[in-house]
């Protein structure tokens, strides 16, 4: 019996496919089914029912996977405490929110990079919804979103944060001083996708004043800045991500008279047994952002 074999089994019952394992585990599935064929020729026992292209554990597969967890868990202990970092080997799946790859997300992998050379890291920048789903469905390891995922099996860590300001074209002709929220409603907005949290903010403070107003949502920061920049709207973004344009007077800051909440961005993960090596990531990357300047305890001011 081998930690591979046993690996392949767990994945197997978490996924409840042995297409999704060998997926999940970059490998054909014939060697999935090898390696279970395997297992159980050496337990003498069947491991799964197939019912279709999904399979249940049988009696005895559940008996197994308590033990089989257990096992994969003291292994992935064992490695990370006793084995050099250059022997835990691998990838990574990480889902990462735009405005983090924007900021210090390759500060990040240089710090994986010399704490493990040998695990490699497959980036998947999206919204923070998909990345949700994407982690509940096993798709990534590690997601760096919007919020928290309140799943059974999964924990959030708090990440970072970010404060927005209010920005916009020199060409727009905005008032000097502060602008007031019915003033903000008569100019196109450009934000996050709808179903962010800095939508739904800015929906419910400009609905009051006026219904008609224009929100351009876009899943692509580079596509709200380059909006932005072309006068085509306001945008509420995070200071990090528009400092260069600031500071060449493309863009400029203007002060609303409501302030926005921060961005806060959370670090989830699995909690399954055998993850350490996605665990000693995570930590990683909160330890990365700290000392980045992104402490999430501490509450951001917006300006006045």
């Amino acid at each position: 019996m081998n930690f591979r074999s046993l690996e392949t089994f767990v994945w197997i019952a978490r996924l409840g496919s042995f297409r999704a394992a060998a997926q999940r585990l970059y490998t054909s599935q014939p060697s999935v089914s090898a390696r279970i064929s395997g297992l159980e020729d050496e337990l003498g026992v069947e491991l799964f029912e197939r019912t279709g292209r999904r399979v249940v554990l049988t009696a005895k597969g559940r008996e197994l996977l308590a033990y089989a967890e257990k096992l994969l868990h003291l292994h992935g202990e064992m490695l990370q405490v006793v084995a050099k970092s250059e022997c835990l080997q691998g990838s990574i799946r990480l889902g990462v929110a735009e405005t983090i790859a924007y900021t210090w997300l390759p500060r990040l992998i240089e710090r994986v990079s010399e704490a493990y050379p040998a695990i490699n890291l497959e980036l998947d920048i999206d919204i923070s919804v998909n990345l949700a789903d994407k982690l509940t469905s096993h798709d990534i390891d590690i997601a760096f979103l919007m919020g928290k995922v309140n799943q059974p099996g999964f924990t959030s860590e708090d990440l970072c944060r970010y404060s927005l300001v209010w920005v916009a074209s020199p060409r727009l002709a905005l008032p000097a001083g502060p602008v007031t929220l019915s003033d903000l409603a008569q100019w196109p907005i450009i934000t996050y996708p709808r179903r962010s949290e800095p939508y739904a903010v800015i929906r419910s403070l400009v609905d009051p004043m006026n219904h008609s107003t224009r929100i351009h949502s876009s899943s692509s920061l580079s596509t709200i800045i380059r909006m932005a920049l072309d006068g085509i709207g306001v945008s509420a973004l995070p200071r990090e991500i528009v400092s260069r344009e600031l500071e060449s007077g493309t863009l400029r800051q203007f002060n609303v008279e409501a302030a926005l909440p921060d961005l806060a961005f959370s670090a989830a993960y699995s909690t399954a047994p055998g993850a350490n090596v996605v665990r000693a990531v995570a930590e990683l990357s909160l330890h990365t952002a700290r000392l980045e300047g992104f402490d999430p305890l501490v509450e951001t001011e917006a300006d006045d």
